[in-house]
């Protein structure tokens, strides 16, 4: 087992010089000097109320931050852990896009390198380029032989419905409660996540329920697979009594922001033959899972059974630990029938050759520092910890996971199981007054998220852990749970 990502960082300073100083032995978050203007002494930049009027000033209102009440101002990454403008460190317990770690070493100077060399448009021919697109695809099951490059795990999934709808000649695509696929219009189109009411569904667009086994709408049943998928079926009938044609079915593998659902045994298995008898293809999002995060196996669709594979897969955030790098992988023969929709497919960032040379590290990384061993591990471990949390506090009504990505849900009520949607709210930003960083999600918003960088220790989970029942006792004594 590798040990966690643990550097020294630098500040940048005004006079081009640098300040580096060493992590505390300890290796857990808390604060750091300050020097005369109340910032860390490391960083002598704009101050946070500078930055934050700035940013009101010239930034998209609709632009979310984290903490909106007190946003941070990040200003240094280092393994699992980031640093704001006071030299507080944080226990980054979120960041499934610093996959391998804040600002790690490896990437930083194999960018460095090629950035030395060339950094252009992808329309020309490249090592790094052909190189990832054999390493990405020797990842997947062999009928799953070509990718396409992309920038985002939006452009990815815009893509992917788009090769859907050329290979099959449909028109609708199925998608499920609380999913989230990107922001580009037609895959806000199909994340009912990101809808204000069910008037936003176009009409091209049939929702299905997230296969959630907690409390989802087939939780109760005997064999929730075979409800969630008939609902499925239904829809499909539906669609062909309005001679509408299926086009694709679109899932995430295993849903973050849906509330961290991990679908029941067989799912996909059944649900991709329905889809597929129906003439549709299935598009496997693991955009936010994927890059051996489930510990076991490198895609989350893999959980399901050797003999599941998707017609086409989406990939992207951890894929270039936070440079802008994504894919599609799929068949030859869906591949190419994205010539009956354009002549030519090109792509002007997606696929250069400094991402690329960012997403071949990532894999090295990935396998160098056995980060899917640790997955199994450290997630294993906190998914023990999470339990006996459980037992000794009401509030918490489930813990599901697999690896590093795991669900902790608050209840007021384990049998009615009542969202505690208020008090996960006091959960998430006490949680950052001890210098941890989690975040909440799910229909209700009372879904603890965990799925920080894969180099998160077993410490880091005693760190964690120790904070939450710290503060959950803490409520409770106040009576707020």
């Amino acid at each position: 087992m590798s040990k966690p990502c643990r550097r020294a960082f630098d500040f940048a300073v005004d006079d081009g010089s640098s300040g580096k100083y060493p992590l505390p032995d300890d290796s857990r978050s808390g604060t750091m000097p300050m020097n005369g203007n109340g910032n860390s002494a490391g960083y002598s930049g704009m101050s946070k109320k500078e930055v934050l009027a700035l940013r009101l000033k010239c930034v998209g209102s609709p632009t979310s931050l984290y903490f909106k009440d007190d946003p941070m101002m990040i200003v240094q990454g280092e393994g699992q852990y980031l640093i704001d403008e006071k030299g507080n460190r944080y226990l980054d317990c979120i960041n499934n896009v610093a996959h391998v770690g804040h600002t790690h070493p490896e990437i930083t100077r194999a960018c460095a390198l090629q950035m030395n060399h060339l950094y252009t448009n992808s329309r020309y021919l490249h090592e790094a380029n052909s190189t990832l697109a054999e390493r990405i695809t020797s990842k997947f099951p062999k009928s799953l032989d070509v990718c396409f490059f992309t920038n985002s795990g939006s452009e990815s999934n815009d893509l992917a419905l788009t090769l859907a709808a050329a290979h099959t000649g449909g028109t609708d695509v199925i998608t499920q409660t609380g999913a989230y696929h990107g922001h580009v219009q037609s895959c806000m189109a199909i994340s009912p996540y990101k809808w204000r009411s069910v008037k936003d569904k176009p009409d091209h667009v049939h929702v299905v329920s997230s296969p959630d086994t907690y409390r989802g709408k087939y939780s109760d049943s005997d064999n929730p697979t075979e409800d969630y998928v008939k609902e499925i079926q239904d829809t499909i009938d539906d669609m062909k009594k309005k001679n509408k044609k299926l086009s694709a079915f679109i899932m995430e593998s295993m849903q973050s922001c849906g509330g961290q659902i991990i679908p029941p045994a067989g799912y996909m298995r059944d649900a991709f033959g329905k889809v597929r008898a129906a003439g549709g293809v299935c598009i496997a999002d693991e955009v936010q899972v994927g890059f051996g995060r489930v510990g076991t196996h490198f895609w989350a669709f893999q959980l399901q059974g050797s003999d599941v594979v998707p017609d086409i897969v989406t990939v992207g955030k951890p894929m270039g630990n936070g440079h802008p790098v994504a894919a599609v992988v799929t068949t030859r023969a869906i591949a190419e029938s994205l010539y009956k929709a354009t002549p030519r497919y090109f792509n002007t960032y997606g696929g250069n050759a400094v991402s690329c040379t960012a997403a071949l590290t990532v894999l090295d990384i990935i396998e160098n520092e056995k980060l899917m061993e640790n997955a199994i591990v450290t997630g294993k471990y906190a998914m023990e910890k999470f339990e006996q949390l459980k037992e000794n506090h009401a509030v918490i009504g489930d813990v599901r996971g697999k690896g590093m990505f795991i669900g902790v849900e608050f209840v007021r009520d384990r049998s009615t199981k009542e969202p505690a949607t208020e008090e996960a709210s006091i959960v998430y930003k006490r949680m950052k007054e001890r210098y941890i960083l989690v975040s909440l999600d799910g229909p209700d918003n009372n879904v603890m998220k965990f799925k920080p960088p894969m180099c998160f220790s077993m410490d880091n989970v005693d760190q964690l852990v120790q904070a939450l029942d710290d503060i959950l006792s803490e409520l409770a004594t106040l009576g707020l749970i």
